[in-house]
């Protein structure tokens, strides 16, 4: 928790130290109100006091009153101000931090837990401060400032508030004992349950085309009990908390007036008077002993499991990203090379390599396509280039440099980055298409029409109403799996990168566009290199480069006559899926 207050600013440690002020002065004034109500009571049973006298008295006591509550109002709001601010801020920090993480750190949390530590861990925290603020401080001030006002008065009394602390102290340790567990349990159980939901809502169509609703929602319920559960049990355990402090207070009340009465009932009459404005200040001092204590059981019943929460941000923002930012600052002068040098990748925590001694050099102009049988590598391969991980052995150079002297966004900046399954985002088409920034000129809708034309998209895009600017779904679900692919391509080809990658991003096509947008993308992107992972092999027959890859090494390369003659493997997938007379 300290580690999160360090991201406090110093105009905001400003408010808090204003806040303290309020604070005393908020204090100073509750505890003038038993003084008064001490008074009051000495004038009521004076013979010759007249009414003005606790007419004036009561107005300073409703004075203070009203003080205190602007006091209040005041901590309140700086309390919430800052709480909040600290929180946008963390989100920003948390966001910020997760976008930097390589394929490996993401799999490492999850993209549930990342979910949960992004929104209910910091909401916790954000809670706990907002009421931390105002009653960390508050309580041990009133506290001490309450013990000192009634130390002195009465030794019976004194010891009688003792006691009720020492039992109020003791009953919130026993609380806690049991529940802290509990509460780290709770967020681990927020992440599965925020897992279910996610594969629940994502998974929709394949879970109602088999059938499988009640399976799901059993699975979500055995999440949602154990959640359940746990926090029944805190509840519970924490609703022992306010029925056990109300009875200390009432006890203590109750203490004191009636040793209140044995005190009054045993003294002269001339003292009789001034005991019972003691026993009643006295009261009302030890409520606010007895009041600042349950502030304080209030801020320890929130602290475990802001606590938890706290430490789950903080394992984010202190994790060590594998990827790291190259320092290159020169732009290379030598362009249009790609360059694999004996590169090998094996998986974090792994024991086998997934790719072993790849080596190969693409040009500028050429098309360098993957094959081979599922879990051969291939999408590995290609996802060392963008660095969405790093290779474990070798090097991959791009221009002359090593990937791992570019700055990130520099590297970026010259991929056209297709994935195996086509990503939409929310929005319009227009936003889908120049979308995120770029080291060339601005997108301009020229560029937008011209590639949609390139991937084969602009005949349907035509036909929506308003275009380009047509709505799309969250995960583009209005748009059918070959429509979402062409968009996917033609965001690509708006950037006008060097290098291209196409990961598998034919395959939802029909073989006419397929062949259509391969022809038109072989004369626009004749200055770039192109890398193409693909399983027809009518996608890359005409591929300057084949590379074949069997159990994460390449046993075939050449084109596409060459390999049918030299390289079993690529003849035998060739073979299932065309005739030798089409081959």
């Amino acid at each position: 928790m300290f580690k999160i207050l360090k991201k406090i600013t110093k105009q905001e440690w400003l408010m808090v130290l204003l806040t303290v002020g309020l604070i005393f002065i908020q204090v100073w004034l509750d505890l003038k109100l038993p003084d008064y109500m001490g008074e009051i009571t000495i004038l009521i049973q004076s013979p010759s006091v007249q009414m003005s006298q606790v007419w004036q008295t009561g107005g300073m006591m409703i004075l203070c009153a009203l003080g205190s509550l602007v006091s209040a109002i005041g901590v309140g709001y700086i309390a919430a101000t800052l709480a909040s601010n600290l929180s946008s801020r963390l989100r920003e920090l948390v966001y910020s931090k997760i976008q930097g993480f390589s394929m490996e750190e993401i799999n490492n949390f999850s993209t549930a837990s990342l979910i949960t530590r992004s929104t209910n861990d910091i909401t916790q925290v954000q809670q706990t401060i907002t009421m931390g603020l105002q009653v960390l401080i508050k309580a041990p001030i009133l506290a001490v400032w309450s013990i000192i006002k009634i130390s002195g008065k009465n030794w019976q009394w004194s010891l009688t508030t003792g006691i009720a602390v020492f039992v109020m102290a003791a009953l919130l340790t026993t609380v806690l004992i049991f529940a802290l567990p509990k509460f780290k349990k709770v967020q681990k159980q927020t992440d599965d349950l925020n897992k279910a939901t996610r594969e629940n809502l994502t998974g929709v169509r394949v879970i109602r085309a088999y059938n499988a609703e009640k399976f799901t929602e059993d699975k979500f319920a055995n999440a949602n009990n154990s959640l359940t559960k746990t926090y029944l049990f805190t509840t519970r355990l924490m609703a022992v908390m306010q029925p056990g402090m109300m009875l200390v207070m009432n006890g203590l009340s109750l203490a004191i007036y009636w040793i209140g009465a044995y005190l009054i009932n045993g003294a002269p009459l001339a003292e009789k008077a001034t005991l019972l404005a003691d026993m009643i200040t006295y009261s009302s001092y030890a409520m606010q002993v007895v009041s600042a204590f349950m502030m304080l059981i209030m801020l320890f019943v929130m602290l475990p499991r802001a606590s938890v929460s706290a430490k789950r941000v903080n394992e984010v923002l202190e994790t060590k990203e594998c990827i790291q930012n190259g320092q290159l600052q020169y732009v290379p002068i030598n362009k249009g090379e790609v360059v694999f040098d004996n590169v090998g990748f094996k998986y974090p925590d792994a024991s086998e390599y997934v790719l072993k001694n790849i080596s190969f050099t693409a040009k500028a102009g050429e098309v360098i396509a993957f094959i081979g049988s599922t879990g051969s590598g291939k999408s590995t391969l290609i996802n060392l280039i963008p660095r969405f991980y790093d290779a474990t052995e070798g090097a991959i150079y791009i221009d002359g440099v090593n990937i791992k002297d570019y700055p990130l966004e520099m590297l970026h900046n010259k991929i056209g980055y297709i994935a195996q399954k086509a990503v939409l985002f929310s929005g319009d088409i227009k936003y889908n298409i120049d979308f995120g920034e770029s080291n060339k000129q601005e997108i301009t809708q020229d560029d937008i029409y011209q590639a949609l034309e390139i991937a084969q998209a602009k005949d349907f895009v035509e036909n929506l109403p308003h275009k380009i600017n047509y709505n799309v779904a969250q995960n583009g679900t209005n748009f059918s799996g070959g429509q979402k692919q062409r968009l996917a391509i033609a965001r690509a080809i708006a950037r006008k990168p060097e290098l291209y990658i196409f990961d598998d991003s034919f395959s939802a096509l029909d073989y006419k566009t397929d062949k259509k947008l391969r022809e038109e993308l072989v004369k626009y992107t004749k200055d770039s290199i192109t890398f193409i992972v693909a399983q027809r092999i009518g996608t890359i027959r005409n591929a300057d480069k084949i590379i074949v890859l069997s159990e994460g090494k390449i046993v075939g390369m050449g084109k596409h006559e060459q390999l049918l003659k030299s390289c079993p493997v690529y003849k035998e997938i060739a073979l299932s899926q065309l005739s030798k007379e089409e081959l």
